[in-house]
């Protein structure tokens, strides 16, 4: 069998989702600074090699709910402040990381609207490049401070959203970094002879159904239904994607080096696939 990993190392424009809960202690919810040292290390390392990269990372209501001694956010509005607060504090903490290793990043906030309406999406489309042809990372997250349908319907804990922004940007990979190895036939949290799958070459109807039912951690929202949905949309769209466990960023190098992490999703570019009407039509 060909081995897809080797090229890898290949890749010239990288996008890269962080959960909820590879970014937080999970004995007290607070931010795990070691941790997000070392995704920014990493991501810094894949600028400097000529690369473009972007970081899609989740982690603002979380952020905000701990800021303000809330146990959990229940109400939309409760997530909507939580986000507004975390959000900024996420960000500060980001740029002060970024610059002891001499990058720049830039803030993108995004809604279903900025995906579905063509206007919007073109102009999105245009920062990013911009911002890429300035050597600039964008850091990429919902604006959970407007929005409501995102929080509860669609993009489950940013996996979609990072598929969108592969497919919007023209990135050539995706890489989820979660609570989870990869994927499964079924959840190995409640079966125990769930079976690892390395390799998907192609979406069938089989392989997506494995992802109903499965939720995310406390931290996250994203079961694997959201990993695989995300799957369609990058690798239509023409970019090979890697679902592989976030709790060591180091993770990433190890993915590009080609070598033997996570699951691999194979490019199955369709000319016909439009992945805005694609999402316009999640879940209605």
């Amino acid at each position: 069998m060909e081995d897809f990993r080797k090229k890898l190392a290949d890749k010239k424009r990288i996008v890269i989702k962080i959960g909820s809960s590879s970014l937080q202690h999970p004995e007290t919810g607070d931010m795990n600074y070691t941790k997000m040292d070392i995704l920014v290390r990493e991501l810094c390392n894949i600028r400097n090699q000529g690369k473009d990269v972007i970081l899609v990372t989740s982690g603002a209501i979380a952020c905000g709910r701990k800021a303000v001694h809330m146990s959990k956010a229940v109400s939309i509005s409760e997530k909507q402040a939580c986000a507004a607060i975390g959000q900024a504090r996420l960000m500060t903490t980001y740029q002060r990381i970024f610059a002891e290793y001499s990058h720049l990043t830039a803030q993108i906030l995004m809604t279903r609207n900025t995906i579905v309406a063509d206007t919007n999406r073109r102009n999105a489309q245009n920062t990013f490049n911009e911002l890429l042809g300035m050597g600039v990372i964008p850091i990429v997250n919902e604006n959970d401070t407007i929005s409501t349908f995102e929080l509860d319907e669609v993009v489950g804990d940013n996996d979609t959203l990072s598929a969108i922004v592969t497919a919007l940007t023209g990135a050539d990979l995706l890489i989820l970094l979660s609570d989870i190895d990869g994927l499964y036939t079924d959840d190995p949290r409640k079966n125990k002879n769930a079976t690892f799958v390395e390799t998907v070459e192609e979406l069938t109807d089989d392989l997506m159904s494995m992802g109903k039912g499965t939720t995310g951690s406390n931290s996250g929202t994203g079961g694997m239904e959201t990993k695989l949905t995300a799957a369609k949309i990058a690798t239509y769209s023409g970019a090979d994607m890697v679902i592989a466990n976030g709790k060591d960023a180091h993770i990433i190098h190890r993915i590009l080096e080609g070598r033997n992490y996570g699951t691999f999703f194979k490019a199955n570019k369709k000319d016909t696939f439009d992945f805005a009407t694609f999402v316009d039509n999640l879940h209605k």
